[in-house]
Protein backbone atom coordinates (compact mmCIF):
# COMPACT_ATOMS: atom_id res chain seq x y z
CA UNK A 1 0.00 0.00 0.00
CA UNK A 2 1.95 3.00 -1.34
CA UNK A 3 0.01 5.65 0.55
CA UNK A 4 0.31 3.91 3.92
CA UNK A 5 1.91 5.66 6.90
CA UNK A 6 2.76 4.42 10.35
CA UNK A 7 1.49 7.69 11.79
CA UNK A 8 -0.30 10.76 10.43
CA UNK A 9 0.22 13.84 12.60
CA UNK A 10 -2.48 16.49 12.32
CA UNK A 11 -0.96 19.85 13.25
CA UNK A 12 2.49 21.28 12.64
CA UNK A 13 3.21 23.08 15.92
CA UNK A 14 5.90 22.14 18.47
CA UNK A 15 4.03 19.00 19.62
CA UNK A 16 3.52 17.69 16.10
CA UNK A 17 7.04 18.56 14.94
CA UNK A 18 8.62 16.86 17.96
CA UNK A 19 6.56 13.72 17.42
CA UNK A 20 7.60 13.69 13.76
CA UNK A 21 11.24 13.95 14.75
CA UNK A 22 11.01 11.03 17.19
CA UNK A 23 9.04 8.79 14.85
CA UNK A 24 11.14 9.44 11.75
CA UNK A 25 14.35 8.93 13.70
CA UNK A 26 12.97 5.56 14.84
CA UNK A 27 12.46 4.67 11.14
CA UNK A 28 8.68 4.95 11.08
CA UNK A 29 7.00 6.59 8.11
CA UNK A 30 5.28 9.77 9.31
CA UNK A 31 3.66 12.78 7.66
CA UNK A 32 2.74 16.07 9.32
CA UNK A 33 -0.42 17.61 7.86
CA UNK A 34 -0.77 21.33 8.57
CA UNK A 35 -3.41 23.66 7.10
CA UNK A 36 -1.74 27.01 7.80
CA UNK A 37 1.94 27.37 8.65
CA UNK A 38 4.36 24.94 10.20
CA UNK A 39 5.28 26.11 13.68
CA UNK A 40 1.85 26.87 15.13
CA UNK A 41 0.87 29.75 17.44
CA UNK A 42 4.40 30.20 18.81
CA UNK A 43 5.56 31.59 15.44
CA UNK A 44 4.01 34.97 16.31
CA UNK A 45 6.04 35.15 19.54
CA UNK A 46 8.99 37.44 18.93
CA UNK A 47 11.10 36.48 21.91
CA UNK A 48 11.47 33.03 23.46
CA UNK A 49 13.81 33.05 26.48
CA UNK A 50 12.46 30.20 28.63
CA UNK A 51 13.08 27.21 26.38
CA UNK A 52 15.77 25.07 28.10
CA UNK A 53 19.13 25.13 26.38
CA UNK A 54 18.25 28.04 24.09
CA UNK A 55 19.24 31.39 25.54
CA UNK A 56 17.28 33.57 23.12
CA UNK A 57 15.33 32.97 19.91
CA UNK A 58 12.02 33.71 18.22
CA UNK A 59 9.13 31.31 17.96
CA UNK A 60 9.52 31.13 14.20
CA UNK A 61 13.24 30.33 14.38
CA UNK A 62 12.73 27.70 17.07
CA UNK A 63 10.01 25.80 15.23
CA UNK A 64 11.72 26.06 11.85
CA UNK A 65 14.72 24.32 13.44
CA UNK A 66 12.35 21.64 14.74
CA UNK A 67 10.88 21.16 11.28
CA UNK A 68 14.28 20.82 9.65
CA UNK A 69 15.39 18.33 12.32
CA UNK A 70 12.34 16.18 11.65
CA UNK A 71 12.83 16.45 7.91
CA UNK A 72 16.48 15.45 8.25
CA UNK A 73 15.33 12.04 9.51
CA UNK A 74 12.78 11.59 6.73
CA UNK A 75 9.55 13.08 8.10
CA UNK A 76 7.22 14.24 5.35
CA UNK A 77 5.17 17.44 5.35
CA UNK A 78 1.90 18.35 3.67
CA UNK A 79 0.02 21.66 3.62
CA UNK A 80 -3.62 20.59 3.58
CA UNK A 81 -6.77 20.71 5.67
CA UNK A 82 -7.95 17.55 7.40
CA UNK A 83 -11.72 17.36 7.07
CA UNK A 84 -12.51 13.88 8.34
CA UNK A 85 -11.29 10.78 10.15
CA UNK A 86 -12.28 7.13 9.84
CA UNK A 87 -10.84 5.38 12.88
CA UNK A 88 -12.43 1.98 12.23
CA UNK A 89 -10.25 -1.08 11.64
CA UNK A 90 -6.52 -1.59 11.83
CA UNK A 91 -5.80 0.85 8.99
CA UNK A 92 -7.32 4.28 9.63
CA UNK A 93 -8.18 6.91 7.01
CA UNK A 94 -7.32 10.61 7.29
CA UNK A 95 -9.37 12.61 4.79
CA UNK A 96 -7.65 15.79 3.64
CA UNK A 97 -8.25 18.52 1.07
CA UNK A 98 -5.54 16.80 -0.97
CA UNK A 99 -6.84 13.26 -0.80
CA UNK A 100 -6.93 10.39 1.66
CA UNK A 101 -4.04 9.09 3.74
CA UNK A 102 -3.96 5.57 5.18
CA UNK A 103 -2.29 5.04 8.54
CA UNK A 104 -2.05 2.83 11.58
CA UNK A 105 -2.03 5.66 14.10
CA UNK A 106 -3.16 9.29 14.26
CA UNK A 107 -1.76 12.04 16.47
CA UNK A 108 -4.01 15.05 17.02
CA UNK A 109 -1.80 18.10 17.65
CA UNK A 110 -4.05 20.85 16.31
CA UNK A 111 -3.46 23.31 19.16
CA UNK A 112 -5.90 26.08 19.98
CA UNK A 113 -7.21 29.37 18.59
CA UNK A 114 -7.86 32.74 20.27
CA UNK A 115 -11.00 32.94 22.36
CA UNK A 116 -13.51 35.79 22.13
CA UNK A 117 -14.52 37.39 25.41
CA UNK A 118 -18.07 38.26 24.45
CA UNK A 119 -18.36 41.92 25.45
CA UNK A 120 -20.87 44.06 23.59
CA UNK A 121 -19.54 45.21 20.23
CA UNK A 122 -16.72 42.64 20.06
CA UNK A 123 -18.11 40.81 17.04
CA UNK A 124 -19.41 43.98 15.38
CA UNK A 125 -16.03 45.73 15.43
CA UNK A 126 -13.86 42.69 14.79
CA UNK A 127 -11.43 43.80 12.09
CA UNK A 128 -12.37 47.46 12.55
CA UNK A 129 -10.71 48.07 15.89
CA UNK A 130 -11.00 44.75 17.74
CA UNK A 131 -8.08 42.46 16.98
CA UNK A 132 -6.49 39.23 18.21
CA UNK A 133 -2.96 39.28 16.79
CA UNK A 134 -0.49 42.05 17.61
CA UNK A 135 1.99 40.85 14.99
CA UNK A 136 -0.63 40.94 12.25
CA UNK A 137 -2.44 44.12 13.18
CA UNK A 138 -0.28 46.21 15.52
CA UNK A 139 0.98 48.54 12.81
CA UNK A 140 -2.59 49.67 12.01
CA UNK A 141 -2.71 51.36 15.41
CA UNK A 142 0.39 53.51 15.13
CA UNK A 143 -0.06 56.58 17.30
CA UNK A 144 -3.38 55.33 18.72
CA UNK A 145 -4.59 54.58 22.23
CA UNK A 146 -4.70 50.80 22.59
CA UNK A 147 -6.40 48.54 25.15
CA UNK A 148 -5.28 44.95 25.80
CA UNK A 149 -7.83 42.59 27.35
CA UNK A 150 -6.30 39.75 29.34
CA UNK A 151 -3.78 39.03 32.07
CA UNK A 152 -1.83 36.01 30.89
CA UNK A 153 1.54 35.64 29.22
CA UNK A 154 0.22 36.55 25.76
CA UNK A 155 -1.42 39.74 27.06
CA UNK A 156 1.75 40.83 28.87
CA UNK A 157 4.09 40.08 25.98
CA UNK A 158 1.87 41.47 23.23
CA UNK A 159 1.18 44.64 25.21
CA UNK A 160 4.92 45.32 25.28
CA UNK A 161 5.14 44.57 21.55
CA UNK A 162 2.28 47.01 20.84
CA UNK A 163 4.20 49.87 22.47
CA UNK A 164 6.30 49.94 19.27
CA UNK A 165 3.26 51.37 17.52
CA UNK A 166 0.68 52.63 20.00
CA UNK A 167 0.70 56.02 21.68
CA UNK A 168 -0.17 54.28 24.94
CA UNK A 169 -1.28 50.77 25.98
CA UNK A 170 -3.77 49.96 28.74
CA UNK A 171 -3.98 46.38 30.04
CA UNK A 172 -7.39 45.43 31.45
CA UNK A 173 -7.16 42.41 33.80
CA UNK A 174 -10.32 40.98 35.32
CA UNK A 175 -8.42 39.45 38.24
CA UNK A 176 -6.32 41.24 40.85
CA UNK A 177 -3.02 40.55 39.06
CA UNK A 178 -1.37 38.94 36.05
CA UNK A 179 -1.66 35.15 35.86
CA UNK A 180 1.68 34.67 34.10
CA UNK A 181 5.26 34.49 35.37
CA UNK A 182 6.51 37.55 37.24
CA UNK A 183 9.28 38.16 34.70
CA UNK A 184 6.77 38.65 31.87
CA UNK A 185 4.32 40.58 34.05
CA UNK A 186 6.99 42.94 35.39
CA UNK A 187 8.19 43.74 31.89
CA UNK A 188 4.71 45.03 31.08
CA UNK A 189 3.97 46.53 34.50
CA UNK A 190 7.15 48.61 34.51
CA UNK A 191 6.95 49.83 30.91
CA UNK A 192 6.61 53.61 30.66
CA UNK A 193 3.97 53.39 27.92
CA UNK A 194 1.76 50.82 29.69
CA UNK A 195 -0.94 51.29 32.33
CA UNK A 196 -2.23 48.17 34.10
CA UNK A 197 -5.80 48.17 35.43
CA UNK A 198 -6.72 45.15 37.56
CA UNK A 199 -10.17 43.89 38.58
CA UNK A 200 -11.42 45.45 35.36
CA UNK A 201 -13.78 44.09 32.72
CA UNK A 202 -14.88 45.49 29.37
CA UNK A 203 -18.58 46.36 29.21
CA UNK A 204 -18.77 47.64 25.66
CA UNK A 205 -16.90 49.01 22.67
CA UNK A 206 -18.50 51.65 20.45
CA UNK A 207 -17.99 53.39 17.14
CA UNK A 208 -19.28 53.88 13.63
CA UNK A 209 -17.26 52.60 10.69
CA UNK A 210 -14.37 52.01 13.10
CA UNK A 211 -13.84 51.77 16.87
CA UNK A 212 -14.12 55.14 18.66
CA UNK A 213 -14.68 54.35 22.35
CA UNK A 214 -14.53 51.72 25.08
CA UNK A 215 -16.39 51.38 28.39
CA UNK A 216 -14.87 49.29 31.16
CA UNK A 217 -15.91 48.60 34.74
CA UNK A 218 -14.00 48.16 38.01
CA UNK A 219 -15.41 44.95 39.50
CA UNK A 220 -14.78 46.05 43.11
CA UNK A 221 -16.08 49.62 43.06
CA UNK A 222 -18.52 49.30 40.17
CA UNK A 223 -17.11 52.49 38.67
CA UNK A 224 -17.54 52.68 34.88
CA UNK A 225 -14.94 54.50 32.78
CA UNK A 226 -15.41 55.52 29.18
CA UNK A 227 -12.48 56.40 26.96
CA UNK A 228 -13.31 58.25 23.74
CA UNK A 229 -10.87 58.90 20.94
CA UNK A 230 -10.31 62.49 19.84
CA UNK A 231 -12.52 63.79 17.05
CA UNK A 232 -11.77 61.86 13.86
CA UNK A 233 -9.43 59.43 15.63
CA UNK A 234 -9.95 55.80 16.64
CA UNK A 235 -8.70 53.27 19.20
CA UNK A 236 -7.67 49.62 19.21
CA UNK A 237 -8.73 46.75 21.47
CA UNK A 238 -6.59 43.61 21.40
CA UNK A 239 -8.08 40.52 23.02
CA UNK A 240 -5.74 37.95 24.57
CA UNK A 241 -8.12 36.02 26.78
CA UNK A 242 -6.89 32.49 26.31
CA UNK A 243 -7.56 29.91 23.65
CA UNK A 244 -10.20 27.38 22.65
CA UNK A 245 -9.00 23.89 21.69
CA UNK A 246 -9.17 23.00 18.00
CA UNK A 247 -10.97 19.68 18.53
CA UNK A 248 -13.93 20.02 16.13
CA UNK A 249 -12.38 17.26 14.00
CA UNK A 250 -12.86 14.65 16.74
CA UNK A 251 -16.21 15.77 18.19
CA UNK A 252 -18.43 12.71 18.25
CA UNK A 253 -15.39 10.46 17.80
CA UNK A 254 -13.29 10.86 20.95
CA UNK A 255 -14.10 11.88 24.51
CA UNK A 256 -13.82 15.62 25.23
CA UNK A 257 -14.23 17.51 28.49
CA UNK A 258 -16.80 20.26 29.03
CA UNK A 259 -14.39 22.90 27.68
CA UNK A 260 -13.72 20.93 24.50
CA UNK A 261 -10.24 19.62 25.37
CA UNK A 262 -9.53 16.03 24.43
CA UNK A 263 -9.31 13.46 27.24
CA UNK A 264 -6.16 11.33 27.32
CA UNK A 265 -4.44 8.97 29.74
CA UNK A 266 -0.88 9.44 31.01
CA UNK A 267 0.47 7.96 27.76
CA UNK A 268 -1.61 10.45 25.72
CA UNK A 269 -3.96 7.78 24.38
CA UNK A 270 -7.50 8.98 23.74
CA UNK A 271 -10.73 7.02 24.11
CA UNK A 272 -10.34 5.78 20.51
CA UNK A 273 -7.86 3.06 19.61
CA UNK A 274 -5.04 4.39 17.47
CA UNK A 275 -5.83 8.05 18.22
CA UNK A 276 -3.37 9.96 20.41
CA UNK A 277 -3.23 13.66 21.27
CA UNK A 278 -0.47 16.10 22.22
CA UNK A 279 -0.01 19.79 22.98
CA UNK A 280 -2.62 22.45 23.63
CA UNK A 281 -5.61 20.28 22.66
CA UNK A 282 -5.01 18.21 25.80
CA UNK A 283 -6.21 18.81 29.36
CA UNK A 284 -3.19 20.22 31.18
CA UNK A 285 -2.31 22.90 33.75
CA UNK A 286 0.43 24.54 31.65
CA UNK A 287 0.40 25.30 27.94
CA UNK A 288 3.91 26.24 26.85
CA UNK A 289 6.28 25.14 24.10
CA UNK A 290 8.22 22.98 26.54
CA UNK A 291 5.09 21.04 27.58
CA UNK A 292 4.00 20.66 23.96
CA UNK A 293 7.41 19.23 23.08
CA UNK A 294 7.18 16.85 26.04
CA UNK A 295 3.75 15.70 24.90
CA UNK A 296 5.01 15.17 21.36
CA UNK A 297 7.90 13.00 22.53
CA UNK A 298 5.69 10.94 24.85
CA UNK A 299 2.99 10.39 22.22
CA UNK A 300 5.59 9.46 19.60
CA UNK A 301 7.20 6.77 21.74
CA UNK A 302 3.76 5.28 22.44
CA UNK A 303 2.86 5.43 18.75
CA UNK A 304 6.11 3.63 17.90
CA UNK A 305 4.89 0.66 19.96
CA UNK A 306 1.42 0.88 18.45
CA UNK A 307 2.68 1.05 14.84
CA UNK A 308 5.05 -1.88 15.42
CA UNK A 309 2.17 -3.97 16.78
CA UNK A 310 -0.01 -3.05 13.79
CA UNK A 311 2.74 -3.95 11.33
CA UNK A 312 3.02 -7.36 12.95
CA UNK A 313 -0.76 -7.88 13.11
CA UNK A 314 -1.56 -6.81 9.54
CA UNK A 315 1.61 -7.86 7.75
CA UNK A 316 1.72 -4.40 6.19
CA UNK A 317 4.84 -2.26 6.40
CA UNK A 318 5.00 1.35 5.19
CA UNK A 319 8.06 2.59 3.32
CA UNK A 320 11.06 3.38 5.51
CA UNK A 321 11.90 7.11 5.75
CA UNK A 322 14.85 8.21 3.65
CA UNK A 323 17.72 10.46 4.62
CA UNK A 324 17.51 14.27 4.48
CA UNK A 325 19.16 14.75 1.13
CA UNK A 326 16.55 12.56 -0.55
CA UNK A 327 13.49 13.97 1.22
CA UNK A 328 14.03 17.68 0.71
CA UNK A 329 11.65 17.53 -2.23
CA UNK A 330 9.03 15.35 -0.56
CA UNK A 331 6.95 18.33 0.45
CA UNK A 332 5.28 19.71 -2.68
CA UNK A 333 4.63 22.97 -0.86
CA UNK A 334 7.44 25.41 -0.03
CA UNK A 335 8.48 25.83 3.58
CA UNK A 336 8.05 29.23 5.18
CA UNK A 337 10.37 31.61 3.26
CA UNK A 338 12.06 34.83 4.20
CA UNK A 339 10.59 38.06 2.83
CA UNK A 340 12.07 39.39 -0.39
CA UNK A 341 13.47 42.38 1.45
CA UNK A 342 15.48 39.98 3.59
CA UNK A 343 17.12 38.25 0.66
CA UNK A 344 19.51 35.47 1.52
CA UNK A 345 23.06 35.42 0.21
CA UNK A 346 23.84 33.48 -2.95
CA UNK A 347 23.69 29.73 -2.45
CA UNK A 348 26.60 27.37 -2.84
CA UNK A 349 25.19 26.26 -6.16
CA UNK A 350 25.39 29.88 -7.29
CA UNK A 351 22.00 29.84 -8.99
CA UNK A 352 19.87 32.04 -6.75
CA UNK A 353 20.37 35.24 -4.85
CA UNK A 354 17.04 34.97 -3.05
CA UNK A 355 16.43 31.30 -2.30
CA UNK A 356 18.60 28.85 -0.38
CA UNK A 357 19.25 25.27 -1.56
CA UNK A 358 16.42 23.78 0.51
CA UNK A 359 13.91 26.27 -0.85
CA UNK A 360 15.11 25.74 -4.42
CA UNK A 361 14.58 21.99 -4.05
CA UNK A 362 11.04 22.50 -2.79
CA UNK A 363 10.24 25.03 -5.51
CA UNK A 364 11.56 22.56 -8.07
CA UNK A 365 9.15 19.92 -6.78
CA UNK A 366 6.19 22.28 -7.21
CA UNK A 367 7.25 23.54 -10.65
CA UNK A 368 7.75 19.96 -11.88
CA UNK A 369 4.09 19.25 -11.14
CA UNK A 370 2.75 22.30 -12.99
CA UNK A 371 0.85 21.16 -16.06
CA UNK A 372 0.94 24.41 -18.07
CA UNK A 373 3.28 27.40 -18.44
CA UNK A 374 2.37 30.78 -16.97
CA UNK A 375 3.31 34.39 -17.66
CA UNK A 376 4.01 36.73 -14.76
CA UNK A 377 2.85 40.05 -16.18
CA UNK A 378 4.19 43.01 -14.20
CA UNK A 379 2.49 46.39 -13.88
CA UNK A 380 5.02 48.79 -12.39
CA UNK A 381 5.29 52.36 -11.20
CA UNK A 382 8.25 54.46 -10.10
CA UNK A 383 8.37 53.30 -6.47
CA UNK A 384 11.25 51.16 -5.13
CA UNK A 385 8.76 48.40 -4.38
CA UNK A 386 8.26 48.02 -8.15
CA UNK A 387 11.95 47.27 -8.63
CA UNK A 388 11.74 44.82 -5.76
CA UNK A 389 8.76 43.04 -7.33
CA UNK A 390 10.45 42.84 -10.71
CA UNK A 391 13.64 41.39 -9.22
CA UNK A 392 11.67 38.86 -7.19
CA UNK A 393 9.61 37.63 -10.16
CA UNK A 394 12.61 37.45 -12.49
CA UNK A 395 14.54 35.41 -9.92
CA UNK A 396 11.58 33.06 -9.50
CA UNK A 397 11.22 32.61 -13.27
CA UNK A 398 14.91 31.65 -13.54
CA UNK A 399 14.17 28.48 -11.59
CA UNK A 400 11.83 26.93 -14.19
CA UNK A 401 10.88 27.02 -17.86
CA UNK A 402 7.21 26.99 -16.76
CA UNK A 403 7.38 30.69 -15.84
CA UNK A 404 8.24 33.78 -17.87
CA UNK A 405 8.12 37.48 -17.03
CA UNK A 406 6.52 40.17 -19.16
CA UNK A 407 6.54 43.89 -18.41
CA UNK A 408 3.25 45.53 -19.33
CA UNK A 409 3.64 48.25 -21.97
CA UNK A 410 1.32 50.69 -20.27
CA UNK A 411 1.82 51.89 -16.74
CA UNK A 412 -0.85 50.68 -14.36
CA UNK A 413 -3.24 52.82 -12.36
CA UNK A 414 -1.12 54.26 -9.57
CA UNK A 415 -3.71 53.05 -7.04
CA UNK A 416 -3.14 49.44 -8.15
CA UNK A 417 0.59 49.25 -9.03
CA UNK A 418 2.89 47.60 -8.55
CA UNK A 419 1.36 44.20 -9.10
CA UNK A 420 1.90 40.88 -10.82
CA UNK A 421 -0.95 39.39 -12.81
CA UNK A 422 -0.73 35.63 -13.31
CA UNK A 423 -1.56 34.98 -16.98
CA UNK A 424 -1.87 31.89 -19.14
CA UNK A 425 0.49 31.21 -22.04
CA UNK A 426 -2.00 32.73 -24.50
CA UNK A 427 -1.94 36.00 -22.56
CA UNK A 428 -5.36 35.64 -20.94
CA UNK A 429 -5.57 36.53 -17.25
CA UNK A 430 -6.06 33.62 -14.84
CA UNK A 431 -7.88 35.88 -12.37
CA UNK A 432 -5.00 35.88 -9.86
CA UNK A 433 -2.92 38.94 -8.98
CA UNK A 434 -0.72 40.12 -6.13
CA UNK A 435 -0.30 43.84 -5.41
CA UNK A 436 3.02 44.50 -3.72
CA UNK A 437 5.72 41.86 -3.27
CA UNK A 438 4.61 38.34 -2.23
CA UNK A 439 7.24 37.77 0.43
CA UNK A 440 7.04 36.70 4.04
CA UNK A 441 4.13 34.38 4.80
CA UNK A 442 2.61 35.15 1.41
CA UNK A 443 5.37 33.56 -0.66
CA UNK A 444 4.06 30.07 -0.01
CA UNK A 445 0.50 31.08 -0.91
CA UNK A 446 1.78 32.80 -4.08
CA UNK A 447 3.56 29.65 -5.22
CA UNK A 448 0.45 27.61 -4.46
CA UNK A 449 -1.51 30.12 -6.54
CA UNK A 450 0.82 29.46 -9.47
CA UNK A 451 0.36 25.71 -9.04
CA UNK A 452 -3.42 26.07 -8.92
CA UNK A 453 -3.50 28.37 -11.97
CA UNK A 454 -1.22 26.10 -14.00
CA UNK A 455 -2.97 22.90 -12.95
CA UNK A 456 -3.59 20.33 -11.81
CA UNK A 457 -3.89 22.30 -8.57
CA UNK A 458 -4.57 21.26 -5.00
CA UNK A 459 -7.30 18.65 -4.54
CA UNK A 460 -10.57 19.79 -3.02
CA UNK A 461 -13.62 18.00 -1.70
CA UNK A 462 -15.82 17.05 -4.66
CA UNK A 463 -18.82 18.95 -3.30
CA UNK A 464 -16.74 22.13 -2.95
CA UNK A 465 -15.33 21.67 -6.45
CA UNK A 466 -18.82 21.35 -7.89
CA UNK A 467 -19.98 24.42 -5.98
CA UNK A 468 -17.11 26.54 -7.30
CA UNK A 469 -17.58 25.44 -10.89
CA UNK A 470 -21.33 26.05 -10.66
CA UNK A 471 -20.95 29.75 -9.79
CA UNK A 472 -22.78 31.63 -12.55
CA UNK A 473 -22.11 35.25 -11.57
CA UNK A 474 -19.11 37.54 -11.67
CA UNK A 475 -17.30 37.70 -8.35
CA UNK A 476 -14.45 40.09 -7.62
CA UNK A 477 -12.50 39.09 -4.52
CA UNK A 478 -9.91 41.27 -2.81
CA UNK A 479 -7.86 39.80 0.02
CA UNK A 480 -6.14 42.42 2.15
CA UNK A 481 -3.10 41.11 4.00
CA UNK A 482 0.05 41.88 5.92
CA UNK A 483 3.19 39.87 5.15
CA UNK A 484 3.72 39.25 8.88
CA UNK A 485 0.27 37.70 9.31
CA UNK A 486 0.26 33.94 9.92
CA UNK A 487 -3.50 33.71 9.40
CA UNK A 488 -3.61 35.38 5.97
CA UNK A 489 -2.18 32.64 3.69
CA UNK A 490 -5.09 30.22 4.21
CA UNK A 491 -7.61 32.81 3.03
CA UNK A 492 -5.37 33.87 0.13
CA UNK A 493 -4.96 30.28 -1.06
CA UNK A 494 -8.70 29.63 -0.74
CA UNK A 495 -9.68 32.72 -2.74
CA UNK A 496 -7.10 31.97 -5.43
CA UNK A 497 -8.35 28.39 -5.67
CA UNK A 498 -11.82 29.67 -6.53
CA UNK A 499 -10.42 32.02 -9.18
CA UNK A 500 -8.28 29.28 -10.72
CA UNK A 501 -11.31 27.01 -11.08
CA UNK A 502 -13.91 29.50 -12.33
CA UNK A 503 -13.27 32.20 -14.95
CA UNK A 504 -16.03 34.36 -13.47
CA UNK A 505 -14.10 34.73 -10.21
CA UNK A 506 -11.06 36.95 -9.70
CA UNK A 507 -8.85 36.99 -6.60
CA UNK A 508 -6.47 39.89 -6.05
CA UNK A 509 -4.24 40.15 -2.99
CA UNK A 510 -3.08 43.49 -1.57
CA UNK A 511 -0.23 44.00 0.89
CA UNK A 512 -1.74 46.87 2.86
CA UNK A 513 1.70 48.19 3.74
CA UNK A 514 1.86 49.55 0.18
CA UNK A 515 -1.83 50.35 -0.35
CA UNK A 516 -3.08 52.49 2.55
CA UNK A 517 -5.86 53.98 0.41
CA UNK A 518 -7.50 50.56 0.12
CA UNK A 519 -7.20 50.07 3.87
CA UNK A 520 -8.94 53.40 4.44
CA UNK A 521 -11.59 52.75 1.81
CA UNK A 522 -12.84 49.64 3.60
CA UNK A 523 -11.96 50.80 7.16
CA UNK A 524 -9.67 47.82 7.66
CA UNK A 525 -7.88 47.56 11.01
CA UNK A 526 -7.18 43.83 10.96
CA UNK A 527 -6.03 41.18 8.51
CA UNK A 528 -6.87 39.02 6.72
CA UNK A 529 -9.81 40.91 5.27
CA UNK A 530 -12.00 39.52 2.50
CA UNK A 531 -13.76 42.10 0.30
CA UNK A 532 -16.35 40.78 -2.14
CA UNK A 533 -17.57 42.86 -5.10
CA UNK A 534 -16.16 46.19 -3.90
CA UNK A 535 -17.61 45.97 -0.40
CA UNK A 536 -20.88 44.15 -1.03
CA UNK A 537 -19.61 41.79 1.67
CA UNK A 538 -16.63 42.25 3.98
CA UNK A 539 -15.39 39.54 6.29
CA UNK A 540 -12.38 39.20 8.61
CA UNK A 541 -10.37 36.17 9.66
CA UNK A 542 -9.00 33.04 8.04
CA UNK A 543 -11.27 30.88 5.89
CA UNK A 544 -11.01 27.80 3.74
CA UNK A 545 -12.37 27.39 0.20
CA UNK A 546 -15.73 26.09 1.37
CA UNK A 547 -16.23 29.04 3.73
CA UNK A 548 -15.34 31.55 0.99
CA UNK A 549 -17.73 29.79 -1.37
CA UNK A 550 -20.55 30.03 1.18
CA UNK A 551 -19.95 33.79 1.55
CA UNK A 552 -20.23 34.54 -2.16
CA UNK A 553 -23.11 32.26 -3.12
Amino acid sequence: MKNLYDVVIIGGGPAGLTAALYLARAKYRVVVVEKENFGGQITITHEVVNYPGVAHTSGKELTETMRKQAQSFGAEFMLAEVNGLDMEGDVKTVKTSRGELKTFGVLLATGAHPRMVGFKGEEEFRGRGVAYCATCDGEFFTGKEVFVVGGGFAAAEEAVFLTKYAKHVNILIRRDDFSCAASAADHARNHEKITVLTNTEVDEVLGDTTLRAIRYRNKLSGEVTEYKAAEGDNIGVFVFAGYSPATDLVKGIAELDEAGYIVTDRCLRTSVEGLYAAGDVCIKPLRQVVTAVSDGAMAATELEKYAAAMQKKTGLKPETPKAAETVSTKSDTPAQPQPASQAQSQTAAGNSALFDADMLAQLGAVFARMANPLVLKLYLDGRPVSAELRGYMEELAKQTDKLSVEIADNNADSAEAPYVAVCRADGSWSGLAFHGVPGGHEFTSFVLGLYNAAGPGQPLDEAVLEGIRALDKNVDIKVLVSLSCTMCPELVTAAQRLAALNDRVTAQVYDLNHFPAIKDKYNVMSVPCLVINDGEKISFGKKNAQQVLELIR
